[in-house]
């Protein structure tokens, strides 16, 4: 009896510990947690946790759900699904070129759309033909951007969460790798360049100086979005020499001007997603230069962009549409100003996306103003209305800038 006392002892002693799961169960466990008074929660969330974290410890082996769905999300968007959907040894390449997010291809694109559409002549349609080739080279040459910019960044970007998992931080791209494929979407843009007239493709050539400069921007002035801004509107210099031979400077240049400030709004919405890397890497943007000022520098430069749109459309001889149009564009671009959660990178990322309906709202106004044209009858009438609609418009954009940056300080 002695000798079966001391071998019971001995292997309990031996056992290892039972977990809670063992003892319990995770129904059990989890309703005795939800059942606690200073862990009630009315909501399922509580209860739904914990079962959660007892069947990862039961289930080491099976990844989370934030592993199995990208950016938390049951339902992949059409573009992460087409890239998904590829060869395995070229998805790294497609998302070296952002083909998985295209907003950058939209907002590239939607200047050179203003450009071609202002330039038409009036009662006239934008050429459909240099609208395909621009909307081309704006997928490419965003690409061929995101690739230097990524082979710049590359030491940066592994210390950005956002940014760590790029094909050439993680390591699916190699850096020579990434030279070639480079070389290969600059070769298809010189292509698409040269189905244009000189004068466009000596602008286009000019702009390189752009492409290569805005990536070490961020390393020496805080004011990288506004050379990003010359970069990315560039488009609409180019687009209006296609269309008309020579750039109308009196009336791009304001389109331009107002395609920079834009850039500038939506660019510094997007830094305030990584605001806190930057700082901690000692990089510099915008959104770090105005702080908890944002949204008053940003209405100053919303104000602006709605005054040179409304220059614009003066030198350029629109009509009521889109003055009409204007309105709308000015309205949404308040909205995003006016509730703008700056320590929000998720309201700032689709803030930051909305602005492709912003490029596409201020296109179809140019279209509409430039297909009405002196279609109503009388030139001169119409000619004579633009600058009473440009003045009331103006004066509504200021006043409207007024008081979003009076309901920011309240």
């Amino acid at each position: 009896m002695l000798l079966g006392s001391m071998r019971r002892l001995v292997s309990m002693r031996l056992r290892p510990p039972l977990s809670c799961c063992q003892l319990c169960g995770p129904r059990r466990l989890a309703g005795r947690l939800g059942s606690l008074p200073h862990l009630h929660d009315p909501s399922p969330r509580l209860l739904s946790s914990s079962v959660g974290l007892l069947g990862s410890a039961a289930h080491p082996s099976r990844p989370s759900q934030d592993e199995l769905l990208p950016n938390s999300r049951s339902v992949l968007a059409p573009a992460q699904r087409l890239v998904a959907s590829c060869p395995t040894a070229v998805q790294p390449y497609l998302q070296l070129m952002r083909v998985d997010r295209p907003i950058g291809s939209w907002l590239l694109f939607w200047p050179c759309g203003w450009g071609l559409a202002q330039a038409a002549p009036a009662g006239c349609l934008p050429d459909p033909t240099l609208l395909a080739v621009y909307a081309a080279g704006a997928f490419v040459m965003r690409g061929a951007g995101c690739t230097i910019n990524d082979m710049w960044d590359r030491d940066i970007d592994s210390k950005v969460e956002r940014t760590r998992s790029r094909p050439i931080t993680s390591g699916r791209v190699s850096v020579l790798d990434a030279l070639v494929f480079l070389s290969a979407q600059l070769s298809v843009g010189a292509l698409l360049l040269l189905q244009l007239n000189w004068p466009t493709i000596l602008l286009g050539v000019s702009s390189l100086s752009l492409v290569l400069l805005y990536p070490l921007m961020k390393r020496v002035t805080h004011w990288p979005q506004l050379v990003l801004g010359l970069t990315f509107n560039w488009g609409v210099l180019m687009a209006w020499a296609s269309a008309q031979g020579a750039v109308d400077w009196p009336a791009a240049l304001p389109l331009y001007a107002a395609g920079v400030c834009w850039t500038i709004v939506y660019d510094t919405i997007y830094a305030h997603q990584d605001k806190a890397d930057d700082l901690a890497l000692g990089m510099k943007s915008t959104a770090l230069r105005f702080g908890d000022a944002t949204p008053r520098w940003l209405a100053g430069f919303s104000a602006a962009m709605m005054t040179s749109l409304v220059a614009a459309g003066v030198a350029a001889g629109q009509s009521w549409p889109y003055y009409l149009g204007l309105g709308a564009v000015g309205l949404h671009v308040g909205n995003q100003v006016r509730t703008l959660r700056i320590y929000d990178a998720a309201d700032c990322g689709d803030k930051f996306r909305s602005n492709r309906y912003v490029g596409l709202l201020l296109f179809l106004s140019i279209v509409a103003g430039r297909w009405v044209g002196n279609r109503e009858g009388d030139p001169s009438a119409a000619e004579n209305s633009a600058p009473s609609a440009a003045s009331a418009l103006g004066a509504s954009t200021v006043a409207a800038a007024s008081a979003s940056v009076q309901s920011s300080d309240a």
